[in-house]
C-alpha cells in the first residue's frame, strides 16, 4: 500500500510539473487582461498594460510555492501528507479539509442512495434470473439490463432531464433541494430532497445496477452446476433449501467481498458529468474545475485522500476474502 500511494503521488507531480499554464500563469494572464482593459479606459490604468513588475511575478511564485526546486516541493507535500494536512487552495482560499466537507454531502447522497438501490434490488434480480435461467423473465430482464448499461449515464441525465423536468415538468431540473428549503418542516423537507434526488440518481443507477445483477446471476450459476448441489438434490432436500441454504452464501462471495469498497465509494465517488447536468456541487466537480484551474492543493490533496481510501477498502476487501470463504488462506 505505501509503494502504491507513494507511486500514484509521484507520477501525479511529475505530470504537473510539465502541465503549461500553472497558476503563477493564470494569475500574470488574468492580471495582463484586466491592465489591458483598463488602458482602453486611458488614465492611472494604463500603466498596467506594460506588464507585471518582475518583483510581483517572484511574490507570486513564492506565494504559491514555486520559488523552491521540484524535489524540494515534493518532500515538502509527503511531510504535509503524512500529518494529515492536505494544504489551502490556491484560488479559494480555503483549506482543502474545508472544501472536501462542504462537497462531500452532495456526492454522498448520489453514492449511498446509487449503492443501495444496486445492492437491495440488483442482487435479488439476479437470483431471481440466475433461477429462472433461460426463461421469458431472464431474457427480458437481460435486455432491460444491458439497454440500461449502454446507455451512457449522463445521456440517459439528459434525457431523464428534458422529458421529466422540461416537457412534463415533473422533478425539478437543478440543485439537490428548493430555495425555499430552510422554511419547510421535516416531512416537506425529506419530500422536497426525494424530489430532487430521484432523476440523478436514475442516471448513476444504470450502469453500477447492470453489473450487480449480471455477476450474481453468473456467481449463482457457477454455484448450481457444482457437485455439492447434486448431492444435495440426490439427499432429497427441498430446492428452496438447496438454493438459499446452500448455493446462496457460496455465490454471493464475489459480491460481499466487494460490499465495503463499493459503500466507502460511495462517499467519495463524484460523478463529474451527472454533477455537472444537474448542477450539483459535489466532489467530481470540485475535481474537473481544480485540474482547469491548476488548483494543484486542492487536486494533489483530494488525490492523496481518495487513493489512501481505495488502498484501506481494498485491504478490507481482502480480509473479508477469509472471513467469508474459511477456504481462502493467504499463506
Amino acid at each position: 500500500m505505501v509503494p502504491t500511494l507513494l507511486g500514484v503521488l509521484l507520477m501525479t507531480f511529475v505530470v504537473v510539473q510539465f502541465v503549461p499554464g500553472g497558476p503563477v500563469e493564470q494569475y500574470l494572464a488574468e492580471a495582463k487582461a484586466g491592465a489591458g482593459r483598463g488602458a482602453e479606459g486611458g488614465g492611472m490604468a494604463y500603466r498596467g498594460a506594460q506588464g507585471v513588475d518582475p518583483q510581483r511575478v517572484e511574490q507570486i511564485k513564492a506565494l504559491y510555492g514555486f520559488d523552491k526546486p521540484a524535489h524540494v516541493r515534493f518532500w515538502q507535500m509527503l511531510g504535509r501528507f503524512a500529518r494529515f494536512d492536505l494544504g489551502r487552495s490556491f484560488f479559494q482560499n480555503k483549506e482543502v479539509w474545508q472544501l472536501i466537507k462542504e462537497k462531500l454531502p452532495v456526492s454522498a447522497s448520489l453514492g449511498l442512495w446509487t449503492f443501495f438501490i444496486s445492492y437491495l434490488v440488483a442482487v435479488p434480480l439476479g437470483i431471481a434470473k440466475a433461477v429462472r435461467a433461460g426463461s421469458r423473465f431472464d431474457l427480458a430482464t437481460t435486455l432491460l439490463i444491458l439497454v440500461g448499461y449502454a446507455i451512457p449515464g449522463f445521456v440517459l441525465g439528459l434525457a431523464l432531464l428534458v422529458i421529466f423536468g422540461g416537457q412534463l415538468q415533473w422533478f425539478p431540473l437543478r440543485g439537490l433541494t428548493s430555495a425555499h428549503w430552510d422554511e419547510l418542516g421535516w416531512g416537506a423537507r425529506i419530500v422536497d430532497y426525494l424530489w430532487h434526488i430521484t432523476l440523478p440518481v436514475i442516471a448513476m443507477v444504470a450502469g453500477s445496477f447492470a453489473v450487480t445483477a449480471m455477476l450474481t446471476k453468473n456467481a449463482f450459476l457457477e454455484e448450481i452446476r457444482k457437485q455439492y448441489v447434486l448431492t444435495a438434490r440426490a439427499k432429497g432436500l427441498p430446492e428452496r433449501q438447496v438454493l438459499y441454504g446452500h448455493v446462496l452464501r457460496n455465490a454471493l462471495i464475489p459480491i460481499v467481498t466487494g460490499f465495503p469498497a463499493a459503500f466507502i465509494g460511495a462517499f467519495f465517488t463524484g460523478s463529474l458529468l451527472i454533477e455537472t447536468l444537474f448542477s450539483l456541487d459535489g466532489l467530481g466537480l470540485l475535481s474537473y474545475e481544480s485540474v482547469i484551474r491548476r488548483d494543484y492543493p486542492v487536486v494533489l490533496g483530494t488525490l492523496f485522500l481518495f487513493t489512501l481510501i481505495g488502498l484501506v477498502t481494498k485491504l478490507v476487501s481482502d480480509l473479508c476474502y477469509v472471513w467469508v470463504d474459511p477456504r481462502v488462506r493467504f499463506d
